[in-house]
């Protein structure tokens, strides 16, 4: 199945290609830079024990609703419309407090669906569908899925065995602006440090940039292209593994 909710970044075109990749003999999936989850939703099941995690608290927020709070959070996204006026009143909401959660995750949930690119930002002005039919079965996927909201490094750490298997999908470097999270260089760097470490097995998706390959020099690198989602034609990526 495909994600619910559109994401800047998403892997929606290379989830194939990446859940081709895994290998046989793992007991746990980690989606550490979880996003809209193109990754995790591509199969029924990845793993017995399966994670997803984002450091943006209203992301994990809207995940943990279409787990546990489905009808109700469907109920809530009834009540919007696409309209620039409903996008621009819910963009300023976000930056108050005082809402449910269930209130929050519409809202976010609306907010990514009426934006250019998914960039939360500024309105598409095009034909999008706000109906949130597919949730019975995005709150039956996640049923089993733990959905944690931390640190990269802390994650990795938590959930690391020999028989894991990490997906990472990090901002971009150079592509920071896009994301509302900060990853600064410095980041790039500890998940590097924190990857060289594991007992487990990883996959990297990165940019294809100097930058990233003299970072990760010493792991299998291989180049593949997706359709850009921000502007016309192809955008080059790596995928680095550790196996």
């Amino acid at each position: 199945m495909k994600s619910f909710i559109p994401w800047v970044g998403g892997k929606r075109l290379l989830a194939k290609k990446i859940v081709s990749m895994f290998p046989d003999d793992v007991d746990r999936y980690v989606e550490v830079f979880g996003g809209g989850g193109s990754v995790l939703f591509f199969n029924e099941k990845h793993a017995e024990l399966e994670v997803y995690n984002d450091i943006n608290s209203d992301l994990v927020n809207l995940f943990r609703c279409a787990k546990y709070h489905r009808a109700e959070f469907q109920r809530e996204i009834s009540g919007y419309f696409n309209s620039r006026e409903i996008f621009n009143e819910i963009k300023a909401k976000m930056s108050i407090s005082g809402f449910t959660d269930i209130q929050r995750a519409a809202m976010f949930y609306v907010l990514a669906k009426l934006s250019y690119g998914s960039n939360m930002r500024t309105f598409g002005g095009r034909k999008r569908n706000l109906s949130a039919d597919c949730l019975e079965e995005v709150e039956e996927r996640l049923a089993g899925v733990v959905i944690e909201n931390m640190d990269f490094e802390k994650l990795i750490e938590k959930y690391d065995s020999s028989k894991a298997i990490f997906y990472c999908d990090p901002p971009y470097s150079y592509t920071e602006r896009y994301y509302d999270s900060l990853f600064s260089e410095k980041d790039h760097e500890r998940l590097k440090a924190v990857l060289s470490e594991i007992k487990g097995r990883f996959i990297l998706s990165y940019n294809d940039s100097e930058y990233i390959r003299e970072l990760y020099k010493d792991f299998e690198i291989a180049t593949t292209e997706r359709q850009n989602n921000l502007s016309k034609g192809t955008y080059k990526e790596l995928i680095i593994k550790n196996f």
